[in-house]
């Protein structure tokens, strides 16, 4: 590429902003030129504008942007969304409308059947929605998203067993304080506690993961006929969203087939060499203990997920830990890869 693309980030300031920021300093393919925020901090730079919240300092190539509003008009045809959910609905179809490429972290459009949701190594086939969408809907351009946080963890443990045929699946999150944003979970409430609900997330990481690992019939998706059953925690933890799965398989694959299909596993970001592809999507860890959020989470960028514990499930077949970062992987990092590799679809043009 002779020329990066020029892209922005809408719901610039906020945390998941923030990552965004980060996430796309000295990308080889896409150059941050756009910082869209709220009405009171449009027309500031983005340095003013915003609290940075994250490890080290803000690129300087963000801090001096001027903020804009989140509306068409000067911004690149490239946008990624980092809106909250009351105000993403409405934003984001305005600039699908008016001609840009949006590809989304929120949740709104994840579940529309013409909308894929993406984890591109496992079902970037489902980008065939994107003309029944534009015909759908009459849009010039189109929005994509990625899941929820803990089910990219899920559905990437997941994926390898799929060939094994997936009947029933039973999952319990611990996740990390930094998904609840910032200033996030009141420190009285997560000290040396846990806290047993969030809300939407269980819903969310069931019906995600039937669509994620569904297939593309007859220009729909047609979701995975498993069942699938979440428990969703908030632990004190800062970053890194684990997952203990049970699942049912129906071929019953002996432990030496399950290992195979983790170590072997990999898909068409790996083969296509996008910048955020890790070189392996899944790594199993043989070791006891592991993996741990503190230890393991930030391993190759934040953007694979570590497995490991695989033993026989005395209830269904196999269990396993699963452990994702949650704001990489589980947000501004999944949605850049999805972009890498729509760029390589053609579907930037």
């Amino acid at each position: 590429m002779q020329k990066r693309i020029e892209v922005g980030v809408l719901g610039a300031t906020g945390m998941v902003g923030q990552h965004f920021v980060k996430f796309l300093q000295g990308h080889p393919w896409f150059a941050l030129t756009w910082a869209g925020a709220s009405d009171r901090s449009a027309g500031k730079k983005y340095s003013d504008a915003t609290s940075w919240r994250l490890d080290g300092v803000m690129p300087p190539e963000a801090a001096g942007l001027t903020v804009q509003e989140c509306k068409p008009g000067n911004a690149p045809k490239l946008l990624f969304s980092a809106m909250d959910a009351s105000v993403a609905t409405e934003i984001e179809r305005a600039f699908a409308e008016a001609g840009h490429v949006v590809v989304s972290n929120s949740k709104n459009h994840r579940m529309e059947p013409d909308v894929p949701l993406l984890v591109p190594e496992i079902n970037p086939d489902h980008l065939k929605l994107i003309p029944l969408q534009q015909r759908n809907r009459g849009w010039k351009g189109k929005i994509a998203t990625n899941p929820n946080c803990s089910t990219v963890a899920l559905t990437l443990g997941l994926a390898p067993l799929k060939p094994f045929g997936i009947t029933r699946i039973i999952c319990t999150t611990m996740q990390a304080i930094s998904g609840a944003g910032y200033p996030g979970v009141p420190s009285m409430d997560i000290n040396a506690n846990v806290i047993p609900f969030i809300g939407g997330e269980e819903e969310k990481m069931q019906q995600e993961t039937q669509k994620i690992l569904g297939e593309m019939t007859d220009g729909r998706v047609e979701p995975l006929a498993a069942k699938v059953s979440a428990h969703c925690n908030r632990v004190p933890v800062v970053d890194g969203h684990m997952v203990a799965v049970s699942v049912e398989l129906a071929l019953k694959p002996t432990e030496a087939e399950v290992r195979a299909a983790f170590d072997t596993y990999t898909g068409l970001p790996q083969q296509r060499n996008l910048p955020s592809a890790p070189p392996r999507p899944v790594i199993y860890m043989p070791e006891q203990d592991r993996p741990q959020p503190r230890r393991d989470a930030a391993r190759e960028r934040g953007m694979t997920v570590f497995v490991g514990r695989l033993r026989p499930c005395p209830a269904l077949d196999w269990k396993f830990m699963a452990l994702g970062h949650n704001t990489v992987r589980g947000a501004a990092g999944a949605a850049v890869l999805n972009a890498e590799l729509m760029y390589t679809e053609g579907l930037l043009d």
